[in-house]
């Protein structure tokens, strides 16, 4: 990861200062928090940003195997107001900011679901592909204060194959209303039984194929998270971002003989060029 990070910054140093830090402008974002994209600069109509990502992540829900992945970043944004409609890579939502302490998002998305080769040690064989399916998402985050400092977070998930939902709290460091900094959220995860068996479960034709035993999840407490995320403007065009993010399963899931692992992690760091 230190060398991929190294290379990373070697390719973007000369091309980020090519516009020294002291011609950075406060721009007012629709909220100032990093983890949410604003490419508009407190201006109404249409934005657009792109850039890339590296990320080093569980290969899979439960799995013991970690690899890199590249993944296009950015967005095509429209904002009127407190409204922002966007277009980032298989999402397409709205969020929108009301009375300056309530964020609100929803978003139609897709869930590719898991591959049997996304282990390349086999512990998928016989398992075949999940099912892939749309998701739509709401998200609301409350803020104790207009500086969205603190804040109450909640998220649900409605899929074709089951339900997630996640309550937390969260908090924003920096002083900068223009989306940079940092913040880190603390959640719970609980998903129903169809979720579940999505990532976990074992039905007794896999059982057959794969040797492993037939696994029946019931729906719950799945598990506690926690994540990070960092963004730097470094002038007017170039951002540069990182996300940390660690989930700890329940007993419940642990037992399922798909999680080979206690837990979920991934690392990531990218730049974002705003036109």
């Amino acid at each position: 990861m230190k060398k991929l990070t190294g290379l990373l910054a070697l390719v973007l140093i000369p091309s980020l200062f090519l516009q020294t830090a002291t011609a950075q402008e406060e721009r007012t974002a629709l909220v100032p928090l990093p983890s949410v994209d604003d490419f508009t600069r407190g201006q109404d109509g249409w934005a657009f940003g792109l850039g890339l990502g590296i990320e080093y992540e569980t290969a899979y829900e439960g799995s013991d195997e970690f690899g890199f992945e590249v993944d296009p970043a950015g967005a095509i944004q429209w904002r009127r107001g407190n409204d922002i409609f966007f277009f980032a890579g298989e999402a397409l939502g709205w969020r929108g900011l009301r009375n300056d302490t309530w964020f609100l998002q929803a978003l139609i998305g897709f869930d590719e679901g898991r591959e049997e080769g996304d282990s390349d040690k086999g512990y998928l064989d016989g398992l075949g592909d999940g099912k892939e399916g749309l998701e739509f998402v709401f998200e609301a985050r409350r803020a104790f204060d207009a500086d969205w400092r603190n804040w109450l977070v909640g998220r649900v998930v409605a899929s074709e194959n089951g339900n997630l939902g996640l309550f937390g709290v969260g908090r924003r460091f920096g002083d900068k209303f223009d989306g940079s900094g940092s913040e880190i959220n603390l959640v719970a995860v609980f998903h129903d039984s169809e979720f579940a068996n999505k990532d976990f479960g074992i039905t007794a034709q896999q059982a057959a194929a794969s040797g492993l035993r037939e696994t029946r999840m019931s729906g719950g407490f799945r598990s506690v998270g926690l994540d990070y995320s960092y963004r730097h403007i470094v002038n007017k065009n170039w951002q540069i971002f990182g996300e940390v993010l660690y989930e700890y399963y329940s007993s419940d899931v642990r037992n399922s003989p798909i999680a080979r692992s206690n837990f979920e992690a991934e690392v990531g760091i990218g730049f974002i060029y705003v036109f």
